[in-house]
């Protein structure tokens, strides 16, 4: 449901949330290590690499993003960012326009 979403409008409003410290190292879902300071983000069906234009809705900061890890696992959420990532939007748990661009 969500890429027939993208694939028809190419930008949506989400929830996105973060994840770090507790995955930092680990292997992501592509194969590479997790680096929480590197502009990266989770998403449950967007192909490994996207490109993703992430902007917070509560103050306007944008982020690119490249996708190379699976989830959230929680369901009113659609995207996880890295440290970085969230860093860059000052987004804890906040409302976010996503566009594919690559």
């Amino acid at each position: 449901m969500v890429l027939t979403l993208l694939i028809s409008s190419n930008a949506f409003a989400a929830n996105a949330s973060w994840y770090g410290p507790g995955f930092h190292g680990r292997t992501t879902a592509n194969g590479e290590k997790f680096n929480m300071y590197a502009l990266t983000a989770a998403h449950k069906t967007l192909p490994f690499n996207s490109k993703v234009k992430v902007t917070n809705l509560e103050n306007n900061k944008s982020v690119v993003v490249r996708i190379n890890d699976r989830g959230p696992f929680i369901k009113s959420r659609v995207i996880d960012l890295s440290k970085a990532a969230n860093k860059a939007l000052d987004c804890n748990l906040c409302k976010v326009k996503l566009k594919v661009i690559k």
